[in-house]
């Protein structure tokens, strides 16, 4: 295991098996791996920032050498700030790979000695995103192969307190 430090930076919007999957995986090649949710003020999260962090912290908490953390503003200062010299990110599909370059360019241009690293999700995670399981759970599904428990009964109480337009 090296001596870095990565930082994983997302929405989190909830978390899912398939963030999880990559976090554990990366816990295994670095000596530490920051969580950083974002607070990503461009989207309307579906759970405020706290609760992101708090059912991140939730999921893995079995992680020794994993932290979780809120950050505002630029990747990279949160970085600095963890002592983080590499960035992780996922990469799901190939539509992903476009936005992702342009992003690790412009990180390693503001900031070069942090280099950027993507991991591919495991085969059977490759298709879940936060937002389909919202919108799964938001229609009634079943969300527990895709979610830790924690996280399906958070996405219950939440959709439990919004006013339900449909069924009226």
């Amino acid at each position: 295991m090296s001596n870095n430090t990565a930082i994983y930076p997302g929405t989190f919007d909830p978390i899912t098996h398939g963030h999880i999957d990559l976090i554990v995986r990366a816990s295994k090649l670095f000596k530490k791996v920051v969580v950083a949710v974002a607070i990503n003020p461009g989207k309307t999260p579906f759970f405020t920032l706290a609760e992101r962090v708090e059912l991140a912290k939730l999921t893995l908490r079995d992680f020794d050498n994993v932290e979780v953390c809120g950050f505002e503003g630029l990747l990279i200062e949160a970085a600095a700030e963890k002592g983080a010299n590499i960035i992780l990110r996922g990469l799901r599909a190939v539509s992903d790979f476009e936005y992702e370059i342009q992003l690790a360019a412009m990180n390693r241009r503001m900031q070069p000695a942090i280099e950027t690293l993507f991991l591919t999700p495991s085969e059977q995670f490759t298709y879940i995103s936060s937002s389909l399981v919202r919108e799964i759970a938001r229609l009634g599904g079943d969300v527990s192969d895709f979610v830790a428990p924690e996280v399906k009964s958070a996405l219950q109480r939440k959709l439990a307190q919004i006013p339900d337009k449909h069924h009226h």
